[in-house]
């Protein structure tokens, strides 16, 4: 009797993982880059794991109550979440989070990165960025912009800082939210991810008038960066990873990164994600831990350099 009372940790301890559902936090609006990241690799990592990878929405507070939800979960690999860089912001957005955006979670993967943009209603008289500009110039603060996250709205407050324009800012839960207000004409201007606006922008209801990243995107080449446009320098990227709750076992971690690495490499998963306007660039745990630190530490900089005061969205 005794030996199988020392047995029982060992055999519990040894229990297969995954043990049970699990679930995928998706801190966002359905339809947007994150649920179709979610959704795209919930699919092919149920097959994978041998159970059930749920997606579960929970929206609100720029992403706080699904990433609250995480912080809380058992670290047992059953509650995962996909996030964008975001993340990095929330600290300053925010006063009294439930929970510490570097600390509370352990990082997959990075799954795909993709630039942000500039998107004006068909019905704006500017065609390029410096059009743009000399629009909103002569137009101090009559001009309202759209954004889908706390990252995006600090995108667009350095790019006003940086081009010497006033708009008023319009925060939306979600770039899709942001991006249908704009087709619509709610709102003439938005600065969001790429993947929203790119089939918009295609059949001609909106205009993209620059990328934010360093580089022009291959699914856009020729529309221009704003640092071609009259902001040199100007270099920031939306990325979005998953992460699992602090303290969830290594192995867990691994096993997890390592399918997830092998899913995102798969031709047909590429393809589903480019055609979403997303590129597909899976890391290791380490990294994605090092993009969280240095998303926060430029943002840190950026905001006392340039007195930025946001309010969360």
């Amino acid at each position: 009797m005794g030996a199988s009372v020392l047995l029982a940790p060992a055999v519990h301890a040894a229990e297969p993982w995954p043990a049970k559902p699990i679930r995928l936090i998706v801190p966002a609006a359905p339809g947007g880059a994150v649920d179709i990241v979610a959704r795209v690799t919930a699919e092919r990592l149920t097959t994978a794991l041998g159970k059930q990878v749920v997606v579960e929405n929970r929206t609100g507070a720029d992403g706080t109550i699904g990433l609250d939800a995480l912080a809380k979960a058992p670290p047992d690999g059953h509650t995962l979440a996909a996030v964008t860089d975001a993340i990095t912001v929330l600290g300053f957005l925010q006063r009294n989070l439930p929970f510490d955006p570097q600390a509370s979670f352990a990082p997959i993967t990075l799954t795909v990165t993709q630039p942000r943009v500039l998107a004006v209603h068909r019905s704006v008289p500017a065609a390029s960025f410096r059009e743009f500009v000399a629009l909103a110039k002569a137009r101090p603060g009559s001009i309202a912009y759209a954004s889908g996250s706390a990252a995006h709205r600090l995108t667009a407050e350095l790019i006003k800082t940086r081009a010497g324009i006033d708009m008023v800012h319009v925060p939306y839960k979600g770039g899709a939210h942001a991006v249908a207000e704009l087709v619509g004409g709610q709102v003439p201007s938005a600065v969001v991810g790429l993947s929203p606006v790119l089939p918009h922008a295609r059949a001609g209801r909106l205009r993209i008038l620059g990328v934010t990243s360093g580089a022009r995107s291959p699914l856009v080449p020729d529309v221009p960066t704003l640092a071609e446009s009259g902001l040199p320098g100007f270099d920031v990227y939306e990325w979005i990873m998953v992460l699992a709750p602090a303290n969830t076992p290594r192995p867990v971690v691994d096993r997890l990164n390592s399918e997830l690495t092998r899913i995102l490499t798969l031709p047909a998963v590429r393809e589903r994600l480019e055609a979403a306007s997303l590129e597909a660039k899976p890391s290791s745990p380490r990294e994605a831990e090092g993009l969280i630190s240095e998303g926060h530490a430029r943002w840190a900089k950026l905001i006392k350099e340039l007195g930025l005061h946001l309010d969360a969205q």
